[in-house]
């Protein structure tokens, strides 16, 4: 099992289902109250998705988006951020690399979007 895992800034109601529904089939996500968690379904190249939004996530203003699954419509986690932000207009921010569940996070840098462009920071 893969997963991709980025946090969108100021996420607006029904915005990752508009999103996501350009990228994958099938996709069951009802997005149109994100003050919970939300989980939804969707397929990808015959590969069944699991996509989890987390609000709150790294404080009031982000929220985690996770999708789960065999294959995945992006390669990476900064290149699903890159999707997103051009997409949502919105600050995203992803890891920069291979993180493991029980890993400490510590405060390595992140991959920041938004309309300064891409660059590593620390999350603050």
């Amino acid at each position: 099992m893969q997963d991709l895992e980025i946090y969108i800034r100021d996420l607006e109601a029904g915005a990752v289902a508009r999103w996501l529904e350009s990228h994958v089939e099938q996709l069951e996500l009802d997005d149109s109250n994100i003050t919970s968690v939300i989980k939804g379904t969707a397929f990808f190249s015959d590969s069944f998705l699991k996509i989890t939004l987390y609000p709150q996530a790294f404080g009031k203003r982000f929220t985690s988006l996770l999708i789960e699954g065999e294959r995945l419509p992006w390669n990476s986690d900064l290149e699903c951020a890159r999707s997103a932000w051009r997409a949502l207009e919105s600050e995203v921010r992803c890891s920069p690399g291979e993180w493991k569940e029980g890993e400490a996070i510590g405060d390595d840098k992140w991959w920041r979007l938004d309309d300064r462009g891409e660059q590593l920071a620390v999350w603050n």
